[in-house]
């Protein structure tokens, strides 16, 4: 029987032949070829202190792990969405963006932009959710009033009811489910002027940005970025937002001797004389750019007509660079697919092991209920109520009410028997309690210390119990989520190599530059 997990070496699969090729197979992911480039890109790109110290035969454990995560994602269908193919198309575009402009042009465009906007004093990340609503540009005045209506509702809820769940309401109303970090120059300037003027646990008021409308909460923030370290964001910026025309002319003359540009002098003197021609403006790799798409490019820029040339020009070359560009450069390919692959990651461990952490109650109380000394106190503490009460008879009649009745009852059976004539004949304390947080339960079930009684409220009793351990998961909740969450996605982590084939060429890895 074949062992099935991570790194099972596979020499013999491939065969001496496999050296022959200039790229060739690395690793075999259930049953899908991943080259040694693309692993050769990741690991060049790796991020954090931990990664960056690791071997390739090291990594390519994580790589694989990776993998067989998207693998989970696509299963799932992450990858069919229509959010998803969005967010794929941004990417795709700005990274196309970031090939076709000069270098050397755009470095100096972005330190006359770092300095002139003092960025370092600007906080770098935050760290956000938010409710989110998609508003396409064919939107209708109805449509678009209905929406406004119904986040509005939301936030009014948020800002009177101070008990709600903003991550609950993320998980109910949002089209954007992430809690993710948010570097400047990372979205657009509306979302951004928001996420940072806001402080740690602020929520904003619902605003619109192109692609919607939006209410974010920060849940925490990073300060003063380096230069270094908003270099990337600031290039983005520049080529999404910004523009950046020298470096774009560059890149278009570049092209124009990459693909075999060539004017045709008669049709662009035609055009230039009489305003239009049928004749062929000019060709790209021996593809002929006519006149008459020339009038289709100029219908939707009004200018003058040299100008519109030299724009359709621009447009056809960095359209053909475009289509082209994975086949020419490898790398925007593979930079694709790590971000991709990075949100589908996210997307799916969303799915399997964060929100049964937080939302699957059955499952939180049968994990407290397997590990309940896990949670054990170093001390006891006590679990209860302290009464303070306007007499002796109050007192004991409030004890042995208490006895009857369930814990959780306890503040509403006290209010509707001793406090609805108008007169307040008991003051309730109830929690748990640990040796110094509370002076009357310090005194009365500790032993130590002492306290002076109320003066309206002479009579202090305790009702409750000293215990070594809580009771219930929902007493120390965020311990036992984090827990879970740990359960869950080490659970999830074995179901994957069990059922999953990872086959890696270990003779092909010791070939990969770790440069």
């Amino acid at each position: 029987m074949m062992k099935r997990g991570l790194l099972v070496a596979w020499f013999w699969f491939f065969g001496i032949s496999v050296f022959a090729q200039e790229d060739p197979v690395l690793m075999r992911v259930n049953g899908k070829d991943i080259l040694r480039s693309e692993f050769e890109y990741s690991y060049r790109h790796r991020t954090g202190n931990a990664d960056a110290k690791l071997s390739p035969k090291e990594y390519a454990e994580l790589f694989a792990q990776s993998k067989l995560k998207v693998e989970a994602a696509k299963v799932a269908g992450l990858d069919t969405t229509t959010m998803f193919r969005k967010l794929q198309e941004a990417w795709r575009s700005q990274l196309l963006k970031s090939y076709l402009t000069d270098k050397q042009v755009l470095d100096s465009c972005i330190r006359v932009l770092y300095q002139d906007r003092g960025l370092k004093g600007l906080g770098s990340r935050v760290r956000i959710m938010q409710i989110f609503k998609y508003l396409p540009q064919t939107i209708t005045a109805k449509h678009l009033k209905e929406e406004k209506n119904r986040i509005d509702s939301i936030w009014q809820s948020l800002r009177t009811q101070s008990d709600l769940d903003f991550a609950r309401l993320v998980e109910m109303y949002s089209e954007d489910k992430r809690s993710m970090w948010l570097e400047r120059l990372q979205t657009t300037s509306e979302f951004e002027n928001v996420a940072f003027s806001l402080s740690t646990g602020e929520i904003s008021h619902p605003f619109f940005t192109p692609e919607g409308l939006h209410i974010i909460k920060v849940i925490d923030r990073k300060e003063n970025p380096s230069y270094g370290e908003v270099y990337e964001k600031l290039a983005e910026r520049l080529i999404r937002k910004e523009g950046v025309d020298k470096a774009t002319e560059t890149i278009v003359e570049r092209l124009k001797r990459d693909w075999q540009y060539a004017p045709n002098p008669s049709g662009m003197n035609e055009l230039l004389t009489i305003g239009r021609t049928e004749q062929t403006l000019f060709t790209i790799d021996g593809q002929v750019y006519s006149g008459e798409m020339f009038k289709q490019f100029a219908s939707s820029h009004p200018q003058a007509v040299k100008r519109q040339l030299n724009g359709f020009i621009a447009k056809s070359l960095l359209d053909y660079e475009g289509k082209n560009i994975e086949r020419k450069h490898p790398e925007v390919r593979y930079a694709l697919q790590k971000v991709t692959d990075k949100y589908l990651i996210a997307e799916v461990t969303r799915q399997k092991v964060d929100l049964p952490a937080i939302n699957d109650r059955a499952g939180l109380a049968t994990y407290f209920k397997f590990h309940t000394s896990d949670y054990r106190w170093d001390s006891p503490r006590y679990k209860g109520a302290i009464l303070h009460c306007v007499d002796k008879k109050t007192s004991k009649q409030a004890k042995k009410l208490l006895k009857k009745t369930p814990e959780k009852e306890w503040a509403e059976v006290l209010r509707q028997t001793f406090n609805t004539s108008g007169e307040e004949k008991i003051k309730v304390e109830q929690g748990i309690f640990a040796d110094g947080d509370n002076k009357y339960i310090d005194k009365l079930v500790f032993k130590k210390g002492d306290f002076e009684p109320l003066m309206s409220y002479p009579f202090t009793v305790v009702v409750g119990k000293k215990q070594k351990g809580p009771d219930d998961y929902r007493e120390v909740i965020e311990q036992v989520r984090k827990d879970y969450r740990s359960y869950l996605n080490a659970f999830w982590m074995r179901e994957l190599q069990e059922f999953g084939k990872v086959e890696i060429n270990q003779e092909v890895l010791k070939t990969v530059n770790n440069n």
